[in-house]
């Protein structure tokens, strides 16, 4: 029986909390999380904002309300690079116990507040300061990029079966008014991935901004639909109140209108700035994801089963410590019920070139991202240049079929790791 307990690792006087299971041939192992503490780092991001503000109000200088912008897309790329990846993996025999470890979950939990917190910090600031009109929409961007990350944790809560963490999910995506998400995410994009009918998913020679017109109205529609769908097989109307979406909604209207009558109108824009930037993170990030990659249907029609080279990976150490492991996206797709700490590296799946952050600035210039994105797709080793196995956007077809057909392709030059 694998059981939990503590470890003294050789040559450290510090106590570390391990794992220990058996292997198939009677063999004992111990494995530690050396990230184990590091992981608070996804609790305290989202209030980065805070330090903007603690530097503009000892200087007066109004940049500095945008220091997240050279945080998360200057500084954090470079770190990526930096660190390098982490390919280690936790033994299977001890996944279970490592699963079940509650300080995993806690942290999860202290992080749902801290968005209230920074949303509401941020929107006093915003409102007391005096900050001239562009400094006062700044700070809305600020915050809202921040508030992408409760979509994260939203995300990361609402996987779990425990009525707690899936409350806790609701909650906290009331913060960008983004309550649909977990019923498209858990129903709707997990079920079509890497299909062209999941709008959640980018096709090659599709740019992120066509990408965010099929993306954004398409994630609601779904979501509508699917909770509609359940309820009616409850016998009650889609404006019920037990309709999920609805719930969160009703918090996200709560919120906007408390912050309106503590802040006046100015909040009104403040708000519509902070959500469509916390709507932009998600995006970012469903696109980097599964950009170009193909589920294939057999003679049939049957869809084959979402295996981990369906979804782009990232094992840069930064930005998966910041995001709660949401980069190892590959064996989230194959085990959706998996926590962050327990998601593994597998080898040779699709690699993305950086963490998030850079790949994310990457995307938002679209010949850049096609000239190092598309032949890193096709010189994957289970497309292998095929483009029957690539899904393509159908208004860029016939210029990939150009640029990329049979006659056309050379001997790949890059891996499916590493730098392009």
């Amino acid at each position: 029986m694998l059981r939990l307990e503590r470890i003294r690792q050789k040559g450290d006087n510090r106590v570390m909390k391990g794992y220990t299971g058996t292997l198939p041939n009677g063999e004992a192992i111990h494995y530690v999380d050396r990230k184990r503490w590091l992981w608070g780092l996804s609790v305290l991001f989202p209030l980065q904002p805070f330090l903007g503000i603690w530097l503009h109000a000892n200087t007066g200088n109004e940049a500095w309300l945008f220091l997240g912008l050279l945080l998360n897309y200057g500084l954090a790329p470079i770190v990526d690079w930096l660190l390098g990846e982490d390919t280690n993996n936790p033994p299977e025999e001890v996944v279970m116990q490592l699963d079940r470890d509650p300080y995993y979950r806690r942290l999860t939990y202290a992080t749902v507040p801290l968005h209230f917190i920074t949303l509401v910090g941020s929107a006093w600031y915003a409102s007391a300061a005096g900050l001239s009109w562009w400094a006062f929409l700044g700070l809305a961007m600020m915050a809202g990029m921040t508030a992408g990350l409760a979509i994260n944790t939203g995300h990361e809560l609402g996987h779990k079966n425990s009525k707690l963490e899936k409350m806790l999910s609701k909650l906290v995506l009331a913060v960008p008014a983004y309550g649909h998400f977990t019923i498209d995410h858990n129903r709707g994009h997990h079920m079509t991935v890497s299909t062209p009918e999941d709008a959640a998913s980018s096709r090659m020679g599709e740019s992120i901004y066509k990408f965010a017109r099929r993306e954004i109205p398409g994630a609601f529609v779904r979501a509508w639909g699917i909770e509609k769908e359940r309820l009616e097989n409850r016998g009650k109307p889609p404006w019920h109140p037990d309709n999920r979406i609805l719930q969160s909604y009703a918090v996200s209207l709560a919120i906007a209108i408390g912050l309106i009558a503590a802040f006046g109108w100015a909040m009104v824009p403040w708000l519509i700035v902070h959500h469509a930037f916390a709507y932009w993170q998600l995006t970012s990030a469903n696109y980097v994801e599964h950009y170009g990659l193909l589920r294939l249907r057999d003679e049939n029609g049957k869809l084959e089963r979402c295996e981990p080279h369906h979804s782009w990976n990232s094992n840069h150490i930064f930005s998966n410590l910041v995001l709660f492991h949401l980069e190892r996206h590959s064996d989230h797709h194959a085990h959706p019920l998996r926590r962050y700490q327990s998601l593994r590296h597998f080898d040779d799946l699709p690699q993305l070139p950086n963490g998030y952050f850079g790949v994310y600035l990457l995307s938002y210039v679209p010949w850049a991202w096609f000239k190092v994105m598309d032949p890193r797709l096709l010189a994957l080793p289970h497309i292998d240049g095929d483009l029957d196995k690539v899904n393509i956007d159908p208004d860029a077809r016939s210029a990939i079929l150009l640029q990329y057909g049979r006659d056309k392709l050379v001997e790949p030059t890059i891996g499916t790791s590493g730098t392009a």
